[in-house]
């Protein structure tokens, strides 16, 4: 998803994409390579919480060495570099930049932020939204309003999904002392806090077409999206249960869908 949250950037620009096939070759290489290697660091320091959580997970399972983890996300880092300093040439340097800045905010979550709770929740976020901003920059050099605009959405709608995910996860947070506000101030209220942040991701989706950077055809998908969100939050205020919120989570991955076409078929239209 976040190799095609690159190309979705450069489509929001309005970029000539056929002509700039290979920006977005090594742009869809950089977003899914840096994504890869921060999974597979993420997996190896969580690799007790999931022993818990998620005991069927490559490395709690036994099927992946923690070393051999490791050296996979050397490899993959180093690939996603090698593709950002691509970019980087066929534009500008800002390309590189984002790449390092995002990789390093995900290292820093993972190493350091993620124990802290919400604050760790907003690093990955940025994370999940800098990809849209790298494919604008990545083919046109530049950022435009509703590649701002969108990438607020997901930062928000994103942050509800990881204060859902700290429902889901909170009994192996609790013995490693992970600081998630489910874990911190009960499910109900960590439930409240992302159903918060959801509906504010529905409140920026009509500036698109009121600042008239989309066409009407933006209109009936981003409708879906919202439809999706503010269901998926009544959905959890009402059952915040372990198994409910990972319901909800997966959800709000196929509203993100939703939100992603209604953006590239309004500046298309």
């Amino acid at each position: 998803m976040m190799g095609l949250a690159v190309i979705v950037g450069a489509a929001l620009v309005r970029a000539q994409l056929s002509a700039l096939w290979l920006n977005l070759f090594y742009g869809f290489i950089t977003g899914f390579m840096l994504t890869a290697a921060s999974m597979t660091i993420n997996d190896y320091y969580d690799r007790k919480i999931d022993a818990i959580n998620e005991p069927n997970r490559p490395i709690p399972s036994g099927l992946i060495k923690p070393k051999e983890a490791l050296a996979f996300a050397f490899i993959l880092t180093a690939l996603g570099f090698a593709a950002a300093r691509a970019n980087a040439y066929l534009t500008n340097i800002f390309c590189f930049l984002i790449a390092i800045i995002a990789w390093a905010l995900f290292a820093t979550y993972t190493t350091v932020g993620k124990r802290s709770g919400l604050p760790g929740n907003f690093l990955v976020s940025i994370c999940v939204s800098l990809p849209f901003i790298y494919g604008s920059y990545a083919t046109a050099g530049t950022i435009e309003p509703n590649v701002l605009v969108f990438a607020s959405m997901v930062f928000l709608s994103n942050t509800g999904r990881e204060i859902t995910k700290g429902i889901v996860d909170v009994k192996g947070d609790k013995l490693r002392s992970v600081k998630t506000l489910a874990v911190r101030y009960g499910e109900k209220n960590a439930a409240v806090v992302a159903v918060f942040f959801y509906l504010l991701a529905v409140s920026l989706s009509p500036i698109p077409w009121l600042l008239s950077i989309v066409s009407m055809r933006f209109i009936p998908l981003v409708a879906v999206t919202d439809f999706g969100l503010i269901a998926s939050s009544l959905m959890l205020l009402m059952d915040y249960s372990r198994e409910n919120a990972k319901k909800v989570k997966k959800m709000v991955l196929l509203w993100f869908l939703f939100g992603l076409l209604a953006f590239v078929v309004g500046v298309s239209g």
